[in-house]
C-alpha cells in the first residue's frame, strides 16, 4: 500500500481550510485517511500552519511520499530539514 502525505480541504466556499493528512494513494481528496498530522489555514495573516513533528517523521521514515503543496509546507515547518538529518 503506497501511502502520500497530502492535504484535506475543508471549509466553506471561498474560505479554505487544510489539514494535512496520510492517506492511500488511490483515495479520493476528502475521502477515506489514515491519520491526521496537521492543519494549515491559508486565510489568516499570517497564514497559520501546525504540523506534530513527530508523526510526520514517523510517516516520512515509513515511506510516505508528500505531495508538491505538502512538501513545500513541511519544509517551511521545518520537519524536512529534520527528516534529511535523521537520515544521515
Amino acid at each position: 500500500m503506497a501511502t502520500k502525505i497530502r492535504l484535506r480541504r475543508l471549509g466553506a466556499k471561498k474560505n479554505p481550510f487544510y489539514r494535512l493528512i496520510v492517506a492511500d494513494s488511490d483515495s479520493p481528496r476528502d475521502g477515506r485517511f489514515i491519520e491526521e498530522i496537521g492543519t494549515y489555514d491559508p486565510t489568516k495573516q499570517p497564514a497559520v500552519l501546525n504540523i506534530d513533528e513527530e508523526k510526520a517523521l514517523k510517516w516520512l521514515a515509513t515511506g510516505a511520499q508528500p505531495s508538491d503543496t505538502a512538501k513545500s509546507l513541511l519544509r517551511k515547518a521545518g520537519v524536512l530539514a529534520k527528516y534529511h538529518e535523521s537520515k544521515k
